[in-house]
C-alpha cells in the first residue's frame, strides 16, 4: 500500500497542474542519476533530476508482449549523462529505477509509484528503448537446469569437453554418440518421457521389463 501524504493525495485528485514524474536510477556503478518530464530541474533526495532528458511518462508504457512485470521506456539521448559508451560497457544494465509522483512546487511532496531493473538499453537510430524489470519479472526467470531430450551444453565448452574440429552439433543423443563420441558427456537425458509416453498402451510381444524404450 502506499504512503501517500494527505496533502499530495488531494492535489492528485483535484488534477493539479503543478504535478510531475521523476526517475531516479542508481547504476551498478554507485552513480545516481535523476530525471524528470517537468519543464525544469528539480532536486529530489539529493539528487538531481534534470528536465528535458528524453525520460517521459507519455513514453513509459506497459507491453502485453513483454514479460510480466516489465516496462517499456522510449527517449531520445539528448541528456549528455547517457552516452554510447556507457551504455555499451554495460554501466547502464541492472541499474535500479524509481518512478516518483511530485508536486515540482513542493517537492517533498512525493509517493513511489513503483521501482524496478533496468533489464537493458540499447539504441535505436538516434534514440534508445529501455526494459525495466518490476518484481514479477524474477517469477518467470528459469533458475537451475531444466530437463529435456537435448543436449544443453555448448559445443566446445567445459561441459561438453570435446574440440568440434569445424563440426556442429544438433544437440542429439545420436549426434554426441555417433559423431563425437562423447556420450559420458552429454547433458541432456535422452530416455525422459515425451508426449507419446501419455499416450501409450501395453502392447503384446517385444520387450516389457520397464527399462528405457530407447
Amino acid at each position: 500500500m502506499r504512503d501517500i501524504p494527505g496533502e499530495l493525495a488531494a492535489r492528485i485528485e483535484s488534477g493539479a497542474a503543478t504535478l510531475c514524474h521523476v526517475w531516479i536510477v542508481e547504476r551498478v556503478d554507485g552513480e545516481r542519476l535523476g530525471f524528470t518530464d517537468h519543464d525544469r530541474d528539480l532536486t529530489i533526495d539529493e539528487v538531481v533530476c534534470r528536465a528535458a532528458s528524453g525520460w517521459s511518462q507519455g513514453a513509459a508504457e506497459t507491453a502485453e508482449r513483454l514479460a510480466a512485470g516489465s516496462l517499456a521506456v522510449r527517449g531520445v539521448l539528448d541528456d549528455e549523462r547517457i552516452v554510447e559508451v556507457d551504455v555499451a560497457a554495460g554501466l547502464w544494465d541492472r541499474a535500479t529505477v524509481a518512478l516518483w509522483r511530485v508536486d515540482w512546487r513542493r517537492p517533498d511532496l512525493k509517493v513511489l509509484l513503483g521501482r524496478g531493473t533496468l533489464s537493458r538499453i540499447r539504441r535505436e537510430g538516434e534514440g534508445f528503448t529501455a526494459e525495466i524489470e518490476g518484481p514479477l519479472a524474477a517469477l518467470e526467470r528459469v533458475v537451475g537446469r531444466t530437463y529435456g531430450r537435448t543436449c544443453d551444453a555448448v559445443l566446445g565448452d567445459a561441459r561438453c569437453g570435446v574440440d568440434p574440429g569445424g563440426r556442429g552439433c544438433d544437440k542429439r543423443w545420436e549426434t554426441c554418440v555417433g559423431t563425437f563420441a562423447n556420450a559420458v558427456n552429454f547433458q541432456g537425458f535422452p530416455d525422459i518421457p515425451g508426449d507419446d509416453f501419455l499416450t501409450a498402451w501395453p502392447a503384446t510381444g517385444g520387450r516389457n521389463d520397464g527399462g528405457s524404450r530407447r
